[in-house]
């Protein structure tokens, strides 16, 4: 079965607004410059997004233009009030903290051989398993998502450092989801306003006769998308952040807490980038034998 990319999506500050993207170039890392910036919690010293700061999501971002902060443009912050303001100014920190109501500070991606950076000084990291609890909202009995695909080396890493080492990633490079699985979402929750960007994805894909979650039947297999080919690695956990409020869409429990009832917290899948190469809007796509991917 064939699938339509409809649309990309790059996230240029971790938990802010995403943009649009009518093309990209899919390489080892993702699409460039997605996550090329996150908050700090100055308080813990830890890289912080909005699990723990629900604020983050009523803010936009966008790339500044023939900018350098090492290994990303500065960016351009719009705040939920209309104040602009820019990771290369003096105020960016102070305005966000104030949004957020604790010390902030704004990074830009930093090499992973400065681990130091990514790595978790939150106290409740001594309680990893309440705090895992608390993310992913749930009550007693409940069971923790799966994590299979992600590998004990990964998760050892998730364990220590906010990110993957290098990156501002939750686990994955690159986040895929279909139109099918919103419509399927979609009638286990008929009340909320299930709008795309509650879910965060890099890849939206088209296709009409897709019936259900289907890309969770991709996990383990190749997907040929445009020029490039993901390895379709697990399905993707989902958190409170699909519940958060964010501009034109209103704070809604329900779609967490169906997430977390219906599809054992699961909703979409996490792939990395098997094979690099230029992806457009309305390239065709279509899951397949990993073995079929070209090697990076």
């Amino acid at each position: 079965m064939s699938f339509i990319v409809k649309e990309i999506w790059r996230y240029p500050v971790k938990s802010m607004r995403g943009e649009r993207l009518a093309q990209t170039t899919l390489n080892a890392a993702g699409i460039p410059l997605d996550r090329g910036w996150a908050v700090r919690d100055e308080k813990t010293q830890t890289i912080r997004g909005a699990k723990h700061m629900p604020k983050l999501m009523l803010c936009g971002a966008r790339y500044l233009p023939d900018t350098n902060a090492g290994l990303v443009p500065h960016v351009e912050i719009t705040l939920p009030d209309g104040t602009v303001v820019r990771s290369d100014g003096p105020d960016a920190a102070e305005a966000l903290s104030e949004l957020l109501g604790r010390a902030v500070t704004l990074w830009p991606l930093q090499p992973r051989e400065n681990a130091d950076h990514y790595r978790i000084r939150d106290e409740r990291v001594r309680d990893p398993a309440g705090e895992w609890r608390r993310i992913f909202t749930l009550q007693p009995g409940e069971a923790l998502p799966s994590m299979d695909g992600f590998g004990t080396g990964l998760l050892r890493e998730l364990s220590e450092y906010a990110a993957p080492v290098g990156t501002y990633f939750d686990a994955f490079p690159i986040n895929v989801l279909t139109e099918a699985s919103l419509r399927a979402l979609q009638r286990l929750v008929p009340e909320a306003v299930l709008d795309i960007r509650r879910f965060r994805p890099n890849l939206l894909l088209a296709g009409d006769a897709a019936e259900g979650f289907v890309e969770e039947g991709w996990v383990g297999q190749a997907l040929r998308v445009g020029g490039a080919a993901l390895a379709i690695e697990a399905k993707a956990p989902r958190c409170v952040m699909t519940s958060h409020a964010q501009a034109g869409l209103d704070r809604d429990p329900s779609v967490i807490r169906t997430i977390v009832r219906e599809l054992q917290s699961c909703f979409s899948v996490y792939a990395k980038v098997a094979a690099a190469g230029v992806v457009r809007v309305g390239d065709t796509a279509h899951a397949g034998d990993l073995a079929l991917a070209d090697p990076m």
